[in-house]
């Protein structure tokens, strides 16, 4: 029997807007196939954020602090830890996967609790949702380096993690790229964004 051509339409549409859907690593363990990257190979330097081209990424100056404060707006002398941009930097690029910790595979709040964990020497929890619960509420305007911004795309619970830079902009591991630098600005993270916070 053949389903009419609008059944196929919900079917295919319902499979993509769940694959959208399937975000940061929830109270289950869950595995994932690493996501295929071939067009993203990442060249020493390389800074790559949402408006990368396959073959364009950040042009690099060859100073890491430098590329960093011209990417996030901001003077150089305003990023007084570079231990932490050597560890975005390090990590720039890792594909994502779904409950990932490794370079060949990290999901969003697997990253937040490393990047934590590694610069600032606190301990997170493992889910998006519960780092939520963990940090001391900030509001928007309050923002300071390495504050966590948290968003739920679809639903109403907290399904995705990043770490706040600076200026609007934040680092996390997204689904589509593995680890960028977005723009909290944007309309697909604004939408979504629900609330952020320090670490305590």
């Amino acid at each position: 029997m053949r389903l009419p051509i609008q059944n196929i339409t919900f079917i295919l549409l319902a499979i993509i807007l769940m694959g959208m859907l399937t975000s940061c690593l929830s109270r289950r363990r869950a595995t994932s196939s690493v996501l295929k990257r071939e067009n993203y190979h990442r060249k020493k330097g390389d800074i790559l954020t949402d408006v990368s081209g396959t073959s364009g990424f950040y042009v690099s100056s060859g100073n890491l602090l430098t590329d960093y404060a011209g990417l996030l707006g901001v003077e150089t002398s305003e990023l007084k830890n570079e231990k932490l941009y050597r560890f975005i930097n390090d990590w720039i690029g890792t594909p994502y996967a779904y409950g990932g910790t490794t370079k060949n595979g990290i999901d969003c709040s697997g990253f937040a609790a490393m990047l934590i964990s590694e610069i600032y020497g606190k301990n997170l929890p493992r889910s998006s949702e519960d780092q939520a619960n963990a940090v001391k509420r900030k509001y928007e305007r309050q923002l300071k380096e390495g504050a966590l911004v948290f968003f739920s795309f679809g639903g109403s619970s907290i399904n995705h993690v990043g770490v706040y830079l600076h200026n609007g902009r934040f680092v996390h591991a997204s689904t589509s790229k593995g680890v960028i630098i977005s723009n909290l600005k944007d309309g697909w993270y604004y939408k979504s964004f629900k609330r952020a916070g320090a670490v305590k």
